[in-house]
């Protein structure tokens, strides 16, 4: 069983049953066009640790109602809303990324962000620490924007008739604001990148692909240095008949966040855009506190 070695032979310890594995939904399609789906993810219960809000390839040219009332919802939720940014594997600019996460930050709210085509090289370490470190600078500043406005109207709260900066009374506050989950960095490198990647992310995708090639995949050596909520592994083209077996390969392999669909690239289509066939199913395995 290959998947149970690393590559130096070495065996890896298996992610216990209750060490709190978790989904990571890499993004579903437009919340117009899958509104139910959308809804699923904010019930209580779900071993839901991120999902990636991409409205269109990125943050759009301007908000999304659509997309602003699903990140409410997950907001509320106390979900991880993450902002999908698209790195091209390191030839998208500095200044595109910074602006797209600005966007992403001012209309959405969103708790961090979501590095698709991630470079993995050594030679694109030092750039992509670059972005990573202005990004969670900008989560930071946005964070404390939300707090000091949470403790202005907590305190109109506290005593009626406050008045805001122009002089009107600023409106009540409808109840305890939810707290917000930590920034977050997740590089969708969908292989095992450079080492040192693992300093500048909160969480590495080390496998995106298909179940054929899952079932044979390795862990990189030095990945055991680190704890499972560190990694994550998205895969398609799982049959229901498999789930258990990938859900081995993930502990084993320690990734603590996974994603899992039966949904394929069959004609050309994106497998992570539709609810997986056996969700209640998987949700199940993973969370049976779940609401229905």
């Amino acid at each position: 069983m290959p998947h149970l070695m690393s590559p130096g032979g070495t065996l890896r310890a298996p992610v216990g049953t209750e060490g709190g594995m978790g989904f990571g939904v890499p993004g579903w399609a437009h919340p117009m066009l899958a509104p139910q789906e959308w809804a699923a993810l904010s019930l209580p219960g779900l071993p839901l640790h991120w999902a990636v809000l991409d409205v269109a390839g990125g943050p759009g040219v301007r908000p999304d109602p659509y997309c602003l009332a699903s990140a409410d919802r997950l907001h509320e939720a106390g979900v991880s809303v993450l902002g999908h940014l698209d790195m091209r594997d390191g030839a998208r600019s500095f200044g595109e990324l910074v602006s797209d996460a600005h966007r992403y930050l001012d209309w959405y709210r969103v708790d961090g962000f979501y590095l698709a085509n991630c470079p993995a090289g050594y030679a694109q370490l030092a750039e992509t620490g670059r972005t990573a470190t202005t990004l969670r600078a900008l989560c930071a500043q946005q964070r404390r924007y939300r707090e000091r406005h949470a403790l202005a109207v907590h305190a109109l709260d506290e005593h009626p008739g406050l008045q805001g900066g122009d002089g009107h009374e600023l409106p009540p506050a409808a109840g305890a604001v939810p707290a917000r989950p930590p920034a977050a960095l997740v590089f969708g490198h969908g292989t095992h990148p450079h080492p040192g990647y693992a300093e500048l992310a909160d969480q590495l995708v080390t496998f995106s692909g298909g179940w054929t090639d899952y079932r044979w995949s390795q862990a990189a050596e030095w990945t055991a240095d680190h704890p499972p909520e560190r990694f994550c592994h998205l895969v398609h083209s799982v049959p229901r008949t498999h789930i258990d077996e990938a859900l081995r390969i993930a502990r084993w392999q320690g990734a603590g966040t996974v994603y899992f669909t039966d949904r394929t690239r069959r004609g050309g289509g994106n497998p992570w855009e539709t609810v997986p066939g056996y969700w209640d199913e998987i949700v199940s395995r993973l969370g049976p506190g779940v609401s229905e």
